[in-house]
């Protein structure tokens, strides 16, 4: 079958290309914005990309358009595939027809962590010898690319609480049905689709709506939230962690270590392969999830000491004349906070240099704003890209006004950023998005000063 995905350079979407390519499929697809890591991952799998929505691609003669979310009514490609009445479906509804049924499907829901959390989980599966297929929005670098169909009937998948596709507005989560699902936070997030969190609630409780009987549920016992959404109904196995009479952690012997426990019971420790409480947390949730498959504790434990990480959550990118550059995913306040302190944690001495792109929809409608310099207060200078931003960001970042700075032009964001490091200093670049390539612009510049 020739497959033609819309939006395929989306990680979700760039996920989906990749597992229908290793399914047998002949695989094209087509975007607005190409950029690394998924772009360059899907050309070396020989999948064919084109740039924009000519609606002439309607006559690409496939079997089979996906469409992506971010692709909506009037776009001129998905006009023309209406107007044919040529076969189209979303990515959600395709993964679960094609990839997810019939398997246990292990999946990672919460406004935060999923990425990480999903890998270290999948991590942990295929340290077992489960091989497991996967599909996560980013790149774990112990498997070097986003997916893979797997050889077992396990599959680990991020789980996005955002819409499906124009044609289908319910959470992407609700088609994949899983056998265990992790439940990490719940915060409002998506401006652009939902009205406030009990809309958001809603869909994380249609989630707990389609788990059998003997699935289970790892939740995050501090958010009150999700005991909310819980306490709407649950008909699986229940297990809270952040809890001391369930799951629990806490920093091990040394600073960089953590033990993991349930109850009375404590499994073990290691290395943590990523700073922060928060990773602690979601390492903590991938264990519990783990032992659903009968994976031991102690040995999720041992494989998360040989984690490597996830690309672009605290990448380092480079240095140049004693200046770190590392690049984070980081866009919604509670993230933004959690990172400066985990950096901060881990290396307290050296200044860090906090450079933010308010990218993401909830953050462009300005949902975020008074929460913003608060969430940036522990940096020690702030750079914001305030380029296609409607509202005030300098205004917003006021009481932080002595130790930040709001550019619209890149150049001179990049010019000011090279001009402030000095050696020792940690350039921390967090935007969901390619930033228009920020990082290498900021190490040739820092490689050119004088």
């Amino acid at each position: 079958m020739h497959i033609h995905i819309l939006g395929i350079c989306g990680t979700f979407m760039g996920g989906v290309a990749s597992l229908a390519r290793a399914a047998g499929h002949r695989v094209t697809g087509c975007d607005a914005n190409v950029y690394p890591p998924m772009s360059t991952q899907l050309q070396a799998q020989g999948i064919a990309l084109i740039e924009g929505y000519d609606a002439a691609q309607a006559g690409i003669g496939c079997d089979l358009f996906v469409i992506g979310n971010a692709v909506s009514r009037g776009n001129p490609l998905l006009e023309e595939i209406l107007e044919r009445g040529l076969p189209y479906t979303s990515g959600p509804q395709w993964l679960a027809e094609a990839v997810l049924a019939g398997r246990w499907v292990l999946a990672v829901a919460g406004t935060h962590g999923k990425t990480t959390t999903t890998s270290m989980l999948a991590w942990m599966l295929e340290d077992a010898g489960l091989a497991p297929g996967y599909l996560v929005g980013g790149v774990p670098a112990n498997f070097g690319v986003s997916a893979r169909l797997g050889e077992t009937p396990f599959f680990v998948i991020e789980a996005d609480e955002y819409d499906t596709a124009f044609c289908d507005k319910r959470s992407k989560f609700v088609h994949y049905r899983p056998r265990t699902a992790i439940l990490n936070n719940l915060e409002f997030d998506h401006a652009d689709i939902f009205a406030d969190l009990a809309a958001i609630e809603t869909q994380f409780h249609h989630l707990l709506r389609t788990m059998p009987a003997g699935g289970r549920i790892i939740a995050n016992h501090r958010e009150q939230s999700l005991r909310r959404v819980v306490s709407r109904g649950c008909w699986s196995q229940l297990e809270w962690f952040e809890d001391e009479a369930g799951w629990h952690a806490g920093e091990g012997d040394g600073a960089d270590q953590a033990w993991f426990g349930f109850g009375e019971e404590v499994f073990g420790q290691c290395r943590m392969p990523l700073p922060g409480r928060h990773n602690r947390a979601n390492a903590l949730a991938a264990i519990a999830a783990a032992r659903h498959v009968g994976v031991r504790p102690a040995d999720a434990i041992a494989a998360l000491g040989r984690f490597e990480g996830i690309r672009r959550r605290l990448e380092l990118r480079g240095c140049v004349g004693g200046v770190e550059v590392l690049d984070d995913f980081a866009h919604h306040p509670t993230a933004i906070g959690l990172t400066i302190e985990a950096l901060r944690r881990q290396q307290p001495q050296g200044r860090i240099l906090a450079v933010l792109e308010p990218r993401s929809n909830t953050m462009k409608l300005g949902t975020m704003k008074a929460r913003l310099a608060d969430s940036l207060a522990a940096a020690d200078r702030v750079f914001c890209y305030a380029n296609g931003i409607a509202w005030d960001v300098a205004e917003a970042l006021a009481p932080i006004a002595d130790r930040s700075r709001v550019e619209d032009d890149l150049d001179r964001l990049v010019g000011a950023i090279s001009a402030e490091a000095r050696p020792g200093d940690r350039v921390l670049v967090m935007s969901n998005g390619g930033f228009g390539g920020i990082h290498q612009r900021l190490l040739d510049a820092l490689a050119t000063r004088g």
